[in-house]
């Protein structure tokens, strides 16, 4: 494997390996319509690969207007929804919000959706059963392709009566299609579908169905070496992998642990959400996880000092996201890229980070880490 080096803030000199498949690396969250074109730009001169927008209709604004502000005002980046959910929208609705994100930005937008969480629970709802999921999936796909997607009543009407059997019309459509993006045709590339997973069944489910499986499992060599395992069970999933990180960088790596902490606690969950623990784990970090589960406040999902937080040991910590120095953030994360992952979505420490510790981190990510991951 060819080697390269690349200098970082601590002084030393770290070599990593060169990945075989060309990363692209993502950063995601929330934004505004004054902000979101402005934050596009920077982040694509930064050399950043994508942004990812959160949809969670009771804690953010919505991702679409906001993934065609920046559309409007970048050429290369590419957007995303990170992530949306199958029970909010219609796969019709879903479909023709992120098709017209590609024809706005020319072809750079990706459909980022999972079983659904913090959307869903502010309706007072779990998220969706995988086998609803998959069929949600299938449907989507059909939509994003132009093609005729059979009818649903039960499933999408919620007790409304399907339109055959009440209206009495004279004729009518016989099957589900968004127009415009058949019209099209190859002029328009359909939106590739990239699935947020993090347990056994939603990953053999987007290994069969989607276009990448971005995994939801931490930072531990181990555990994504356990989901990739996973997704490649079948023998027709060979979709491109990915992986979402909580990343916080600072010059102190207790500090950094401190500042991880709030989004650790709640990526993290993601692995025990039933109860169950996903993925390989020791028994020290099992009994965490489920301190964790059994603490998590939903009012502060994603937010420092929350008091599924506080349970987190440094070990754990280390295990679902990676904190410190530049230098040692960037081995990490190439660790992670040696395994075959192409797509990285690094997050940050969650809301109520201290202002200048995450404007530190940011600089540091962008200015140092990110390159170094980038030399040839």
């Amino acid at each position: 494997m060819t080697l390269f080096s690349a200098k970082v803030s601590e002084g030393p000199e770290v070599t990593y390996g060169l990945p075989a498949v060309p990363v692209e690396i993502w950063t995601g969250g929330t934004s505004s319509p004054s902000r979101a074109p402005i934050t596009a730009q920077r982040l694509e001169e930064a050399g950043w690969d994508g942004w990812a927008l959160v949809d969670s209709q009771n804690l953010a604004l919505d991702p679409y207007i906001l993934l065609a502000l920046a559309a409007s005002a970048t050429d290369r980046l590419k957007l995303a929804t990170g992530v949306t959910n199958p029970l909010t929208r219609h796969p019709a609705a879903t479909a023709n919000a992120i098709a017209t994100v590609q024809a706005a930005s020319k072809g750079r937008a990706v459909l980022g959706i999972g079983r659904g969480d913090s959307s869903l629970a502010h309706l007072g709802l779990a998220p969706a059963a995988p086998s609803a999921f998959e069929r949600y999936l299938v449907r989507l796909q059909g939509y994003l392709r132009g093609e005729d997607v059979p009818f649903d009543a039960a499933g999408d009407g919620s007790g409304v009566a399907a339109a055959s059997s009440t209206l009495g019309m004279a004729g009518g459509p016989e099957a589900s299609r968004i127009r415009w993006i058949a019209a099209l045709g190859s002029k328009l590339a359909k939106v590739p579908v990239d699935v947020a997973a993090t347990g056994p069944r939603v990953i053999a489910i987007a290994a069969r169905y989607a276009d990448r499986v971005t995994f939801a499992v931490g930072a531990d060599p181990a555990r994504l070496r356990w989901a990739i395992s996973e997704s490649r069970k079948d023998p027709g999933g060979q979709v491109e992998i990915g992986a979402y990180v909580p990343v916080v960088v600072n010059p102190d790596r207790d500090t950094a642990q401190g500042l991880i902490s709030g989004g650790v606690g709640s990526f993290a969950r993601f692995s025990v959400m039933h109860g169950r623990v996903h993925g390989p784990v020791d028994d020290d970090g099992r009994a965490v996880l489920k301190t964790v589960h059994d603490s998590y406040d939903m009012n502060q999902h994603f937010t420092h000092g929350s008091p599924q937080s506080s349970p987190l040991t440094p070990e754990v910590i280390d295990t679902f996201g990676i904190a410190g120095p530049p230098g040692y953030c960037a081995k990490r994360l190439r660790e992670l890229i040696d395994l075959g992952i192409t797509k990285l979505v690094l997050l940050g420490g969650g809301t109520g980070m201290d202002s200048d510790a995450r404007a530190l981190s940011d600089k540091l990510l962008t200015e140092e880490v990110l390159p170094a991951l980038r030399q040839p």
